[in-house]
């Protein structure tokens, strides 16, 4: 048994850098990682997705180039390059991943974790070694992975998901999307770029279900007018293999139908990588859904032993988990007594144009019966995006009735996600509504167009 004064298991964006600073700090540090360095983030989201919407962008742009009046004559999409494009940039940042532990003296174990008791874990390696570990301090970062819904049939289809889907290397003819979040938003647009044809399936009554409905219809739009067909409301019954086919059947209302294509993508969600950590062995409780529990501080019921990431649930973003290593860091060594409760949740979907998302929406303001205004300005009227060509999408902000200081926005947009970013330092120091209408923007800057964002405010919302 070898004994650690901190282990860490899964090498994700909070997992990395909380092992490091451990290890800075005189803590024998342990760090195991089942699969690839740099957890979903570098190997299967971020990192690779948007190096590849990156790629679709381009193409996208040259066929539409006509509208900036150059004339292109042709052009081919060459997907082999795009994937190699993209694993050649995981690779760099999970070797960097890699080589910062290193760099830090922090002991990786390669393979998979299993707890035999409260503070003891069990790894056992890809060709079959085993190594025991413990220590008085251990933290669960191992993710989330793709939730596959309970669907009659797709067990016997060659589905595909969003990790999986990356590596094809040739373009999808007909693609068929299970789910309207983000996650399917950014790989249908992406497919849809390069050539591939597009159906989206959501159960809900709309795209992104937590955003408000007008944010959503928007949206719809901007993907319905790249040609993707959306359908909203709809329930999957049933699916199956004709051939080389995969046919779907879905129920709308009292309405009937059967669509077909060659692939099938599964993006109905994430469920978190618990099972396989045996944490009956400890006394960590988890809830239905298998996501670990835990307090303000990332504490979880077993004393010593901590959740940060996607697997306790939760806001499952990249720069979330990077958060939670800092809060658990700064609670460790410099007493700082902080938590998640309220902390700021900025997002960003890497649509084309972005979503860009802070604070409160305002379905949530009327649920909580926030008294507010609402500022709206659409793209259109936006002197830089006409410029551009880029004049699809709006802005919105939640502004409070009383107080004038900005409780939620969001920004579809070209650079959508930098001009929210604006605003979340807003919220963070007080600047108010009226200080962004008067504040000095370098001209032409999409920034600028916050200042007419504010002259818009409505009167308080009924």
């Amino acid at each position: 048994m070898q004994k650690f004064d901190a282990i860490v298991i899964g090498s994700g964006q909070g997992g990395n850098p909380l092992a490091k600073k451990l290890e800075e700090k005189g803590w024998k540090t342990a760090i195991i990682e089942q699969r690839y360095a740099g957890g979903t983030c570098i190997n299967d989201g971020c990192t690779p997705t948007k190096a590849m919407i990156a790629c679709a962008k381009v193409a996208h742009t040259v066929f539409h180039s006509k509208d900036w009046g150059v004339h292109s004559h042709g052009f081919m999409v060459d997907l082999p390059f795009i994937v190699a494009r993209k694993n050649n940039i995981v690779t760099e940042f999970r070797g960097g991943t890699i080589k910062g532990l290193q760099s830090n003296n922090v002991s990786i174990f390669m393979g998979t974790a299993v707890f035999t008791g409260h503070k003891t874990i069990k790894v056992t390696g890809h060709k079959g070694e085993e190594n025991i570990l413990t220590a008085d301090h251990i933290f669960i970062n191992t993710g989330a992975t793709p939730f596959i819904p309970p669907i009659p049939g797709l067990a016997d289809v060659p589905y595909l998901t969003s990790t999986t889907l990356l590596d094809e290397v040739t373009i999808p003819k007909e693609l068929i999307i299970l789910g309207g979040s983000y996650i399917a938003l950014e790989m249908g647009q992406l497919y849809q770029r390069l050539g591939s044809h597009v159906t989206v399936i959501e159960s809900a009554s709309q795209l992104v279900s937590k955003e408000d409905a007008d944010v959503a219809a928007v949206i719809k739009k901007m993907l319905e007018s790249e040609n993707m067909q959306i359908h909203t409301g709809t329930q999957v019954t049933h699916i199956s293999r004709n051939g080389k086919k995969i046919s779907v059947d879905i129920t709308t209302g009292e309405d009937k139908d059967t669509i077909t294509g060659t692939h099938i993508l599964i993006a109905t969600g994430r469920t978190p990588q618990t099972a396989a950590l045996q944490l009956q062995q400890t006394n960590v409780l988890t809830d239905e859904k298998g996501f670990i529990q835990v307090n303000d501080k990332l504490e979880t019921s077993e004393p010593g032993i901590y959740a940060l990431g996607d697997v306790k649930g939760g806001p499952a973003f990249t720069h979330i988990s990077y958060n939670d290593h800092l809060i658990i860091y700064k609670n460790l060594f410099e007493n700082a007594n902080t938590g998640i409760k309220d902390r700021q949740v900025p997002y960003c979907m890497f649509t084309d144009p972005q979503l860009g998302r802070i604070g409160i929406t305002e379905k949530e303001a009327r649920k909580e019966g926030i008294p507010f205004k609402i500022a709206c300005l659409s793209m259109d009227k936006v002197a830089r995006a006409i410029e551009t060509g880029q004049t699809r999408g709006f802005m919105k902000a939640l502004v409070h009735e009383h107080t004038n200081k900005i409780l939620g926005a969001a920004v579809i947009g070209t650079e959508g996600g930098e001009i929210m970013s604006i605003l979340q330092m807003a919220m963070l120091g007080g600047i108010t509504a009226t200080q962004i209408r008067e504040m000095v923007f370098a001209h032409p800057l999409y920034a600028e167009s916050l200042n007419n964002l504010f002259m818009t405010l409505e009167k308080p919302a009924p």
